[in-house]
């Protein structure tokens, strides 16, 4: 577990690793690609190496070099099992994104139903609704689901998303690469991972043009056989995670590594909380407090809308607003579950949040916390706690720390580096 105590304004500078929800799509279409691929700035946490260990276990080589930790090397072997036995899959949400990758090179994908946080209910209906339409088979039982790839077809593969779903966006747009076909996409998820996919997709030949409404994909002209080279962009999560530790001490501190355009929504938002944030190229600066800079009540919901607040960071917005006047009102309906997670912890430390429905709940700020043992039972709610117990009276231990460390690698090292009165503790 993480002991957290107060102490001192947090400062300085600090680094963020690439960006977990980034790595493991862009992992999956190196995949799907079928050649070898170098990705850079891979982050060392748990459900990234899952993922490399599957494609491994899929007759991919994989490969991180002794001296670039941080890089990961893909490369087809000959080898080609019938039905590969990724029983590791059900420890992550991300496992289904290798689904078009097991199509192309086994015929078949079969994998057990996704893990990861339990944040309510994420089926996979759309999931098998897309590969339907470009004409493969799909079968579930209680243990998982098996899908069969058609036989080769060719033509323009179009389809309409009921909702914005980043899971579905990128199956569609992986079996697209895989089958070679043309893909006209209505309604597509554009949240900052899937364009990391479209980018690196471009530079590997395929041609993507995005508006909010239609996401058109083609292939290449002639066939590609060079290696793709991408880079993991930088974890926008992390980022807003240390940007809410910042300013819940009244700090000020340079967040490095982040594309300043992924983290815009959250700097609104810090903004409206009357904390002084600006989202630079490549990095988020949060700047010492000023009594000019009018707080007013924040709205923050989360939505798959393009440049919508993301729902990850409302756990984190939730926790800081705790120390900010005002009655602020928080709405994640795409996560049903997350809430239900979080605030039983924020009560145990004092909070007192009026839980409106399964998904809304609103606090008036600011609220006096005393420390007290709480549990990690999701990623984000891990964050949002350590977040709280760097103001909250005496010692907030956070425990759950395999659940921090399935996103982040070490985020109380980074909270440290910035002057955290964090450590780690034996139970």
């Amino acid at each position: 577990m993480v002991a957290v105590r107060p102490g001192a304004p947090l400062t300085g500078t600090v680094t963020v690793d690439g960006s977990k929800n980034a790595a493991l799509p862009l992992l999956a279409a190196a995949g799907a690609l079928g050649r070898p691929a170098r990705l850079g700035n891979i982050p060392a946490n748990t459900d990234v190496q899952i993922m490399l260990e599957l494609l491994q276990q899929s007759g991919w080589h994989v490969a991180q070099p002794v001296d670039e930790p941080m890089t990961a090397l893909l490369l087809p072997t000959a080898s080609r099992h019938t039905h590969p036995e990724l029983t590791q899959a059900a420890h992550i949400r991300a496992s289904y994104y290798l689904v078009p990758a097991l199509l192309a090179r086994h015929g078949t994908a079969r994998l057990p139903w996704p893990g990861g946080c339990r944040i309510g209910a994420r089926g996979m209906d759309l999931h098998f609704k897309v590969y339907e339409a470009f004409g493969d088979r799909s079968a579930q039982d209680d243990s998982g689901y098996r899908i069969e790839a058609a036989p080769p077809r060719t033509g323009t593969v179009s389809l309409v998303l009921p909702f914005r779903s980043r899971g579905a966006t990128m199956a569609a747009v992986l079996r697209a690469v895989t089958t070679g076909r043309p893909l006209r996409l209505g309604e597509p998820n554009l949240s900052p991972e899937v364009l990391s996919v479209l980018d690196a997709l471009r530079s590997a030949g395929w041609e993507a043009r995005a508006t909010e409404h239609l996401l058109t994909f083609s292939p290449p002209a002639a066939a590609q056989e060079e290696a793709a080279v991408w880079q993991v962009p930088g974890d926008k999560v992390e980022a807003g995670t240390l940007a809410c530790a910042i300013a819940a001490t009244g700090g000020a501190a340079r967040i490095d590594g982040v594309h300043g355009t992924d983290v815009a929504p959250l700097v609104t938002a810090l903004r409206h909380l009357g904390i002084p944030a600006d989202a630079e190229a490549s990095a988020l600066v949060v700047h010492a407090p000023d009594a000019r800079l009018a707080i007013r009540p924040l709205r923050a919901i989360a939505t798959l809308s393009p440049g919508g607040l993301d729902a990850d960071f409302e756990p984190l917005l939730l926790s800081l607003a705790l120390s900010r006047p005002g009655t602020h009102l928080f709405s994640d309906a795409i996560n049903p579950g997350r809430h239900g997670n979080l605030v039983p912890q924020l009560a145990r430390l004092g909070a007192e949040i009026d839980e409106i429905s399964p998904t809304e709940c609103r606090l008036t700020g600011p609220q006096r916390l005393t420390g007290a043992g709480v549990e990690a039972t999701d990623i984000r709610t891990g964050s949002a706690l350590m977040v709280v117990g760097l103001t909250a009276r005496g010692v907030t231990t956070v425990g759950g720390l395999d659940q921090l460390r399935r996103g982040h690698a070490d985020l109380p090292g980074k909270l440290r580096a910035l002057g955290a009165d964090v450590c780690e503790v034996t139970p």
